[in-house]
């Protein structure tokens, strides 16, 4: 009888799940999301000189330590509000990827250094505050964005990452080793697992089938290690660790307690970044309406209320300044995680907040975060295939959830085919301004919740079938 209550607990935002059932669903939540809430720091430090091997290598592990104890604390605060601040939705929050583009451009502009990562600081926080006023405003702009495009932007993140998952499953694009029989096995090996756990059991086992399927992939990988080398010699001659190797070397180096610095890098106020940074936050603005959409369609059956989209937004917006302040990048709604509620429809509250203490338990014990950190990528792309082919789903459940017609074909149809194939496809915007290229050329989500949104303004309503006859 409490199993099943259990079972029902986890399926309600707001319902009681005991501690030991919690942590495992908030866990999974975790795996899902770390390696790309670390990501966007490695890549940006790395553009301004400041990454790995420069004098300021202290500064970027730090960084990469406030971004998992910014990541918990805002996702704590849109879970539960604070007054109008968070949306009380299944959301987890992450350093976003989506603003990679437009801060490499300021990192060239600015010739790098920190100086230009100061100034990506400087319009983060600006962009935030933005943002965050922008979601007050939210009821008399939400006619703006009915199922139909709410469904179009949904579809068109799932489709983005779909090809972001496959390049995990082999290992990482960038990988020596990427599409190896090692990393296909391993990636195989997880997604067998999860579809095993579940369609065919039930209880725990089944709701806790992402976590226990990473987890039985890390076990593989260190099997492998016991028996198969984990090194190779590329074309060139030069030698490479294997992608599915585990770096346990990393996990020795790091501190078991460290204090996380407040503002790091000293905020510059520069319009070269504030500018397109603040675009970017309109963008971020429109994906996040999409991204709750996503979780409250596909994890609860219904569609978000003016307060939930609102609430989310302002937490979007704001938490993104408060991360600024710590140095790190603009935190915005995790798309992974959407995959991740759709597919288990897992939407409780408290087993998401214990993925978020366990993020900040990860800011303050670095050996903690970077036991999770060397987790082979096709691991981790064997769950990733499946939780964001869900957010396709869930997008398509948006889309047919009023009576399909001839303009919400239309206004799919020319989203998809223009918007997101200019996204997928950046090279025809080569000849326009570079800030064009940026907002427009980064994925295909942006330019196809454009178009989804000038089209239903332009096209006719349908008429109900009275007024026809």
């Amino acid at each position: 009888m409490k199993e099943k209550k259990s079972l029902k607990e986890a399926y309600d935002f707001y319902g009681k799940l005991p501690l030991g059932r919690a942590i495992p669903l908030g866990l999974q939540h975790v795996l899902a999301m770390f390696v790309g809430n670390l990501t966007p720091i490695l890549v940006i430090t790395g553009a301004c000189g400041i990454g790995a091997g420069s004098e300021f290598a202290e500064l970027q592990v730090s960084l990469l330590q406030n971004a998992m104890l910014i990541a918990g604390i805002v996702t704590l605060i849109q879970l539960f509000a604070i007054g109008p601040v968070g949306g009380k939705v299944p959301i987890i929050m992450g350093t976003s990827s989506g603003f990679i583009g437009v801060f490499n451009s300021v990192a060239k502009t600015m010739g790098g250094g920190i100086l230009a990562y100061g100034a990506m600081m400087g319009a983060s926080i600006i962009g935030g505050l933005f943002e965050g006023v922008l979601g007050f405003f939210l009821k008399p702009l939400r006619k703006f964005f009915p199922a139909v495009v709410t469904g179009t932007v949904v579809l068109s993140i799932g489709l983005s990452l779909i090809g972001i998952g496959v390049n995990s499953f082999g290992g990482g694009d960038k990988a020596a080793d990427f599409g190896s029989v090692e990393n296909l096995l391993l990636g195989g090996l997880v997604l067998v697992v999860i579809i095993v756990l579940k369609h065919a059991t039930k209880g725990m086992a089944s709701y806790s089938a992402i976590l226990i399927g990473i987890i039985v992939g890390y076990i593989a990988a260190m099997v492998m290690g016991l028996f198969l080398p984990t090194t190779g010699v590329a074309a060139d001659g030069t030698e490479y660790v294997k992608a599915w190797a585990l770096n346990w070397d990393k996990v020795a180096q790091a501190d078991w307690f460290a204090v996380p610095k407040l503002m790091p890098v000293k905020p510059v106020f520069d319009w070269r970044a504030i500018l397109p940074v603040g675009i970017m936050f309109i963008v971020t603005a429109v994906e996040t309406v999409g991204d709750i959409s996503g979780v409250t369609e596909g994890g609860m059956g219904r569609e978000a209320t003016d307060k939930e989209l609102s609430g989310g937004i302002i937490c979007d917006g704001l938490g993104s300044s408060f991360a600024a302040v710590f140095g790190v990048l603009p935190n915005t709604s995790f798309s992974q995680n959407v995959g991740l509620v759709a597919m288990t429809k897992v939407v409780n509250r408290f087993a998401l907040a214990t993925g978020a203490v366990f993020l900040i338990l990860c800011g303050l014990f670095p050996k903690l975060a970077a036991l999770i950190s060397i987790m082979p990528q096709s691991v981790l792309g064997g769950a990733a295939v499946m939780m964001f082919s869900s957010i396709v789903v869930s997008g398509i459940q948006l889309i047919t959830k009023n009576p399909i017609t001839a303009r919400s074909i239309t206004i799919v149809s020319v989203a998809l085919g223009l918007g997101y194939g200019i996204g997928a496809n950046s090279a025809i915007l080569s000849h326009l301004p570079q800030t064009v290229q940026l907002i427009f050329g980064g994925s295909g989500i942006v330019p196809a919740a454009l178009v989804a949104i000038i089209l239903n303004i332009v096209l006719p309503k349908d008429q109900p079938a009275e007024a026809k006859n």
